[in-house]
């Protein structure tokens, strides 16, 4: 009881943190994209966190999550400060190292990634967004060891009101292509200080073991190439956008993104309880039935909300934006139902760790990642920015149907026809929104409405259950 009482605590403080570093950008983004009349420099913002991510992740070579497993080995501080500094040592020189590659081959990233040898400057911003992101994700991390959770929501609250206050003043200056990136330097370099000092007793040149290093770095490489893949679903269709139709376009796209940030806090909160529950239960008998029906249920919920998303994106663009941005709705459903997919894999994916292998798990990803690498090509210049959504989109769409049909080859997976019928129905909503009711609010409301209906009755009894059972309590 303990421990299910210190999961749910966990659970529901680093939710809470995480929503509220989401829910803050989302809140502020109007008044942003208002501050910001030309979509290019959005994008040319959202082009520079894409590198950074790739950089930063490059950097960390999944050195974080090694000196998670290794951490917790032994209690003595002793050893425990020499797997953080082995870990901060190691990272801080790989840092370094990508920092001056992208400093050395500034102009070529310039004109690859922002299509234009002029933006040198938003190059170094993104040098130095990357060394310090590389870091502070180390340094902050015996505070989440630690389970310092009252700190970890702080800093994830003043973290972005930290980047607005330098932001805002840039921006109203007329700074439109540095303002964001800055902002998110000195915020981040800021709370890297303060973590830095509150874990001080964690970390010293001195204790750096090549021992030790060679024990993480056996976790961390094999875990590495799993990030390269999530990074050509999430950011590469950035750089594709920018480079097929245009940096403006990329503005659009990431504006249109935000709305999938919803989804995102979703996906999360499943996330934070999800990996408990599904390796204390892996030994039940009925492990295949309930793993299935969990995937069944998270997919109609994901299904019922997507539908009211495309009901009411357009609307919701139209009051929040102003100009071009608004353009940024006709993606937002499609972005917002892929991190739910994703979510959908990592359940059906869950079985293979059961059994040990992880490889088919990876190699279905990759095939849905660089499907969607070709759809981007073959879309965008037909379709625009909804090109893009729709090519994340069945690149998901591809990895879930594949996984789905590996494991219920080998007898991991149950799943009834009534979910390909909720599939099917929920394919059918979608190509009538878009080619039909795009445009009509009213109708669009009650097509989700009734669309949700035929997708609850089919699992009616369940719900039926659900309710019977809370009533008996």
């Amino acid at each position: 009881m303990n421990k299910f009482k210190l999961f749910m605590d966990n659970f529901l403080v680093y939710g809470l943190g995480s929503m509220i570093a989401k829910i803050i950008p989302l809140i502020m983004l109007p008044i942003i994209t208002r501050l910001i009349p030309d979509p290019s420099f959005y994008g040319l913002f959202d082009l520079s966190n894409t590198i950074t991510s790739f950089g930063t992740a490059f950097a960390i070579m999944g050195m974080y999550d090694a000196m998670f497993r290794y951490f917790f080995e032994k209690e003595d501080l002793g050893y425990r400060r020499d797997i953080c500094s082995t870990t901060l040592v190691f990272t801080t020189i790989t840092s370094i190292v990508v920092f001056f590659l992208m400093m050395i081959f500034h102009e070529e990233l310039s004109v690859y990634v922002f299509s234009d040898s002029q933006y040198g400057i938003l190059v170094y911003l993104t040098a130095i967004a990357t060394l310090i992101g590389a870091t502070n994700g180390i340094i902050s991390a015996p505070t989440r060891m630690q389970n310092k959770r009252k700190i970890f929501l702080v800093t994830n609250t003043l973290s972005p009101l930290l980047g607005y206050a330098v932001s805002i003043p840039l921006l109203l200056q007329g700074y439109y292509l540095i303002a964001l990136p800055l902002a998110g330097i000195i915020s981040s370099f800021l709370i890297e200080v303060v973590f830095a000092w509150l874990n001080k007793s964690f970390f010293s040149i001195h204790c750096f073991h090549w021992t030790y290093l060679k024990q993480l770095l056996s976790v961390a490489l094999p875990l590495a190439p799993a990030f390269f893949v999530y990074w050509i679903f999430n950011s590469s269709d950035r750089l594709m956008i920018t480079n097929l139709i245009g940096v403006e376009a990329t503005g659009i796209y990431s504006i249109g993104s935000k709305l999938g940030l919803a989804s995102q806090l979703i996906y999360q909160a499943f996330a934070g309880g999800w990996q408990y529950f599904a390796f204390s239960t892996m030994h039940e008998d009925n492990q295949v039935k309930s793993n299935s029906l969990i995937f069944e249920y998270l997919g109609l919920v994901s299904f019922i909300a997507c539908m009211f998303i495309c009901a009411i994106c357009k609307v919701f663009y139209e009051i929040l934006f102003t100009g071009s941005y608004v353009q940024g709705y006709i993606v937002s459903p499609y972005l917002f139902l892929a991190p739910l997919l994703l979510m959908l894999y990592q359940v059906a994916s869950n079985q293979f760790l059961v059994i040990k292998k992880t490889l088919p798990s990876a190699l279905i990803l990759l095939i849905g990642a660089l499907s969607n690498i070709g759809l981007n090509f073959l879309l965008i210049p037909y379709m625009g920015v909804e090109g893009a959504g729709l090519a994340t989109l069945l690149g998901y769409i591809i990895s879930v149907v594949l996984v789905m049909m590996l494991l219920t080859h080998m007898k991991l997976m149950d799943v009834s026809k009534r979910f390909y019928l909720a599939a099917g129905v929920m394919l059918l909503f979608f190509v009538i929104w878009r080619n039909i009711l795009l445009g009509y609010f009213i109708y669009e409301i009650l097509f989700a409405v009734l669309g949700s209906g035929i997708l609850i009755s089919l699992y009616w009894k369940d719900v039926q259950q659900v309710i019977d059972r809370k009533n008996k309590r």
